[in-house]
């Protein structure tokens, strides 16, 4: 597995970040390398949009079981401003730092947002995914970029997003009557796995279980 970098956004500019993101999305695979799944972990980050201090947590569970294994927090500063389509430079850093405090890597983490399914395919699971060299999938709360044709009001009704003229990723309903999440993949994982996977991790609640 690639060492991670830890990187400091605070004096990146908006263009710098675009051109960051431009660089890096070259650098994303969609090609699975680990059918074989026994843990998965969930990734986010709690702050104010008005703070510059950030809590980032990963907790690890076995998969598909959903048993809690290990967890890991750190509270972090940042300069960078909170402002969509670049939430990575905002996160990524302190989830990186709670990654590294893991003794025992999962075999793949779930962020709290997008994978490829981003203007410039490098949502915040792609992003943290090519710095970790590690296996990630977004699953995000809210749609940023693509179209998908409306989906069934039942559970587990799903339906493929696309952009640039390609499936990127999954609308995917959890719960009968509410609202879908969006999954699509960050890194080393394909897009029609990283919806199988995600739909072993959905029990009680409309987000998965993992974040």
């Amino acid at each position: 597995m690639k060492e991670v970098i830890m990187l400091n956004y605070d004096e990146t500019s908006i263009p710098e970040a675009t051109e960051i993101q431009n660089e890096m999305r070259h650098r994303v695979s969609l090609i699975t390398e680990n059918k074989k799944i026994t843990t998965i972990a969930g990734g986010d980050i709690s702050h104010n949009k008005d703070s510059d201090t950030v809590y980032a947590g990963i907790v690890v569970l076995s998969y598909p079981d959903m048993q809690l294994l290990s967890y890991s927090l750190v509270i972090g500063e940042t300069k960078f401003p909170y402002v969509p389509q670049y939430l990575g430079f905002r996160e990524v850093p302190a989830l990186l730092k709670a990654w590294e405090q893991l003794p025992q890597k999962p075999d793949l983490i779930v962020l709290d947002g997008q994978g490829v399914t981003h203007p410039r395919r490098m949502g915040i699971a792609s992003h943290f995914g090519v710095l970790a060299g590690h296996a990630a999938i977004g699953c995000a709360k809210n749609m940023l970029f693509g179209n998908y044709a409306p989906l069934g009001l039942d559970r587990m009704s799903m339906s493929p997003i696309s952009s640039y003229n390609e499936v990127m990723g999954y609308a995917l309903r959890t719960k009968t009557g509410v609202k879908p999440v969006y999954i699509s993949p960050g890194h080393k994982v394909s897009v029609p796995d990283s919806l199988a996977i995600m739909e072993k991790c959905v029990l009680k609640h409309r987000i998965p279980e993992p974040t």
